[in-house]
């Protein structure tokens, strides 16, 4: 067995100290391999790895951790491609709240989401995947455009 250590700020300590009362788990360490397997478990069973998907990314951060904002801002305009629209709220003095709507192949949304949660600063971060279905390339009023419809 390989021991780890991990930093948490005293309020996610305090939480957790609940869930493992709540469960009853005898320590930390149990209560946390059963978080990680679970979490290995989702990462299996989540979408396929393969075609195009549209997807909601939500994510908390503070605005005054340093360059956070710049580097998170940064990141979507490099991967403009993939980002459709974002909506940015403060939740309070220091915390924003962003919600980005993605679209594009699969395994390249995933890896930019999974990439812009990890980064430094960010907290509760969550996407949402739905696979879907290109349609063919037709006309509306002159514009050429494709459809998408979530596979069932």
């Amino acid at each position: 067995m390989e021991r780890i250590t991990i930093s948490l700020d005293t309020e996610l300590v305090r939480e957790f100290d609940e869930l493992i009362h709540e469960r009853g788990y005898a320590n930390r360490s149990e209560a946390m391999r059963d978080l990680l397997r679970e979490q290995l478990r989702t990462r299996v069973r989540r979408v396929p790895q393969a075609g195009a998907c549209v997807a909601t990314l939500s994510f908390v951060y503070s605005h005054h951790e340093r360059e956070l904002g710049e580097r998170l801002t940064a990141m979507q305009h490099d991967h403009h491609d993939l980002v459709v629209s974002g909506m940015h709220a403060h939740l309070d003095h220091e915390q924003c709240l962003e919600t980005l709507i993605l679209k594009g192949p699969l395994e390249a949304v995933r890896r930019f989401g999974e990439t812009l949660i990890a980064e430094r600063g960010v907290r509760h971060g969550q996407m949402n995947l739905v696979p879907v279905e290109e349609g063919g390339e037709h006309r509306h009023g002159g514009e050429r455009h494709r459809h998408v419809r979530p596979k069932h």
